[in-house]
């Protein structure tokens, strides 16, 4: 990526196409913003960048939508462009091309990679059975269907991709599938479609997936997981009534919204490169020096990292150097849901917040980890409040305010090396962080700068200096310029993240396009201009709906009466009071994982053969959906060893592992407990806690008396974190709380 710079490389970067059928949500914008400062670091950092994104405006929802509001595809998909990028635009989102999948070049290129396969033999056509609505008369494309998934049996699932459990199928798979339109059941009906022969690129794609360094370990092993059960054949037909591109020949059949929708990754490109006198093919998709990376939801894996790499090897353009993925939003704790009333729009949240704020939000939750993130509105005014405001801005503005007033706005020539070389000293971490997309990380170091420079500010207060003698005068001078640099600096660090509150701090300082290679000079004798606060903190007084969504501020008062975990406190407190059961009741090992099969009878639960040290178990876990039988083994696992045994759909369950699980709406995320440094049979205990006749069996009722958290990324136990005499027990996933059990 962006670790030196390289004139004859080029970096395409894409975000997933938004559907042009409904609002920019805050949940979209995860992604926006996570692409959008990735890209603007590369460019600080001399990169040659391009960003390229589109709307996604084909398929049966919209020629649907359309009909319902009396107007054509065409209006409703040019509304949508235009709310669209207007949200964009405020969110500070800044493509170098905005494009639409009902353009020519989408168009010319679809028909391209089309032909290319056709070329190649991996295009055939057969006829299929399907669901097909006799009341409404139509065939029912994927998102015109629900029922249960044939997987995993979760329900209200679309004909395509289960949300659940990430597995592709078709609509004809569905259990007790319904029209959409109507609420009737369809009836199956044959007809002709294209298909495009997936099954047979498998050995490729996988050699792809795993020879490819810069993949996330958790979403390779799930992909190659699908590999290895065998894949299909992928439809990319439909029949009219159909809004996109038909295919060449046909008079009814059209292409897949899926297969012209991430070729709209390649229209793009070329509107761009049309624009500056370039080629899309030449230039970026088929030049050997370009470097392509896609930014991607967890929902739609399955479609870009095997269609999409399928497609690209059969019209022999470049595959993708790499692929971020990242996972759900969730509001105040709740999955984004109108019904439950945490739904906000990115029209929405600007009624209350300054766009910058969720920027700077996502930032600090963002890590190249594969981790669902929430969106809770008292974090958001607790790190504003006390990150931004208190340590960042209040910073910078009180140095600049104080060279204005007292020293003519003038930085001197005397400057505190010794203090600019400890601030540098973390700015290469801070660039390897932007580059490995761990913005958290990146963050957490632009604090610590901030904090050196806050701490020089207050240990050394140039405020009295300024009214001594001469020479505590020129003291004084010396620790506001050494200050005002270390402002400068923290203006560059942050540009990726809030570009506007970068700009008016640069112009502040009397700047312009500041690079990161300005990070290596030292300002001096250098006039700056008038001082004004930039951001102010959020108030937290009132309680208002906005939106769907309804935002509650907590007020002083309010916050005083609670502990910083209350939930965890309880029943820390209420189980130390029952001397019956407690931590010390537990038997906890740590047990390497040797093996993983499916269990026989159940679609969820995993057989886990584990070690630890002086015996062997097998423990019978609901993991599937969760991790891939690969994905575990080699693992060492906090295993609970004197729970009461269990015969789970015939089999029997000799102990239980310990893990984090956390509630997204209906759904759940799960993250094993583990111990990398520990052997096989080292105790797992907490301090303070000694074993209450542990080897006596417990109860899985009794063991729900227990109260385990994940709680700042810590397994705890009242309030006490979970160990091994090598090390503090991690939790997998990078999952930040929830409940153990």
């Amino acid at each position: 990526m962006a670790g030196k710079n390289n004139k004859e490389r080029r970096i395409l970067v894409t975000s997933a196409l938004p559907y042009a059928n409904g609002p920019i949500h805050v949940g979209h914008l995860v992604e926006y913003i996570q692409t959008d400062v990735w890209v603007r670091f590369l460019k600080l950092a001399g990169e040659d960048a391009v960003y390229c994104c589109a709307d996604d405006t084909h398929g049966a929802p919209i020629e649907l939508n359309a009909s319902k509001q009396r107007i054509t595809p065409e209006e409703l998909i040019a509304k949508s462009f235009k709310d669209h990028v207007e949200d964009f635009k405020n969110f500070h989102i800044k493509f170098d091309s905005y494009y639409t999948t009902n353009s020519p070049e989408n168009k010319k290129f679809s028909d391209y990679f089309f032909e290319q396969a056709k070329k190649k033999g991996l295009i055939y056509t057969k006829d299929v059975e399907l669901t097909y609505c006799q009341t409404d008369r139509r065939f029912l494309p994927d998102r015109f269907v629900k029922g249960k998934c044939p997987k995993c049996e979760a329900v209200d699932q679309y004909g395509d991709v289960c949300e659940k459990c990430n597995s592709a199928y078709n609509t004809i798979d569905l259990i007790e599938p319904k029209c959409v339109i109507c609420g009737n059941a369809p009836v199956r009906k044959n007809s002709m479609h294209y298909f495009f022969r997936l099954s047979r690129l498998s050995d490729k794609l996988e050699k792809w997936l795993r020879e490819n360094e810069n993949l996330q370990d958790e979403v390779r092993n799930f992909v190659l997981n699908w590999i290895k059960e065998g894949l299909r054949d992928w439809d990319i037909s439909r029949d009219g009534p159909y809004f996109g591109f038909k295919i060449p020949g046909e008079e009814d059949k059209y292409y897949y919204v899926w297969l012209d929708a991430p070729i709209g990754y390649v229209a793009s490109t070329e509107n761009y490169a049309k624009a500056k006198g370039l080629d899309a093919e030449k230039d970026f998709w088929k030049n050997e020096n370009c470097e392509i990376t896609h930014f991607i939801g967890k929902d739609i894996i399955y479609f870009h990292f095997l269609f999409w790499p399928a497609l690209l090897m059969a019209a022999d353009f470049n595959l993708p150097k790499s692929l971020v993925v990242h996972g759900f939003l969730t509001v105040n704790g709740e999955k984004m849901s109108k019904s439950r009333g945490t739904f906000l729009t990115a029209k929405d949240f600007l009624k209350k917040y300054d766009a910058e704020y969720l920027r700077y939000y996502y930032a600090a939750n963002l890590s190249r980890k594969l981790a669902d993130i929430d969106l809770s509105f008292k974090d958001l005014h607790d790190r504003v409040n006390n990150e931004l405001v208190a340590n960042i801005a209040n910073f910078s503005y009180r140095t600049l305010s104080m060279l204005n007033n007292v020293f003519g706005s003038g930085i001197g020539d005397e400057i505190d090396d010794n203090v600019i070389d400890e601030a540098r000293k973390n700015y290469d971490a801070v660039k390897d962080a932007y580059i490995k997309c761990d913005f958290r990380e990146a963050v957490k170091k632009i604090l610590f700068v901030s904090s050196i420079g806050n701490k020089y500010f207050q240990d050394n207060e140039p405020w009295k200096l300024a009214k001594g003698s001469d020479e505590e005068k020129e003291k004084a001078h010396e620790i506001i310029s050494t200050a005002a640099n270390i402002a400068r600096d923290l203006c560059i660090l942050l540009k990726p993240i809030m570009p506007e509150f970068s700009e008016k701090l640069e112009k502040q300082l009397g700047f312009k396009d500041l690079k990161w290679e300005n990070l290596n000079e030292i300002v001096r004798g250098h006039k700056i201009n008038k001082a004004e606060i930039i951001i102010r903190k959020i108030e937290e007084e009132k309680k208002e709906v906005k939106g769907d969504v309804k935002v509650e501020e907590t007020s002083k008062t309010e916050n005083e009466n609670k502990t910083d975990a209350p939930e965890e406190k309880k029943e820390g407190n209420r189980d130390n009071s029952n001397n019956e059961i407690n931590f010390g009741s537990l038997n906890v090992k740590v047990g390497e994982v040797e093996s993983v099969e499916n269990h026989p009878n159940a679609d969820r639960l995993l057989l886990i053969n584990i070690n630890l040290g002086s015996e062997k178990r097998q423990i019978v876990a609901g993991l599937r959906g969760q991790y891939t039988n690969d994905a575990l083994v080699g693992k060492k696992l906090c295993i609970v060893t004197n729970l009461e045994r269990a015969k789970l759909r015939g089999v029997e369950s000799q102990a239980m592992l310990l893990a984090c699980v956390k509630e997204i709406g209906e759904d759940e995320e799960v993250g094993v407990l583990y111990a990398e440094k520990s052997n096989p049979g080292d105790q797992v205990y907490v301090d303070g806690i000694s074993p209450d006749k542990p080897g006596k069996e417990v109860s899985h009722k009794d063991f729900q008396k227990i109260a385990l958290f994940v709680k700042d990324g810590k397994p705890v136990y009242d309030g006490k974190a979970l160990k091994t005499d090598s090390e503090e027990i991690k939790v997998d996933k990078g999952m930040q709380e929830g409940k153990i059990r």
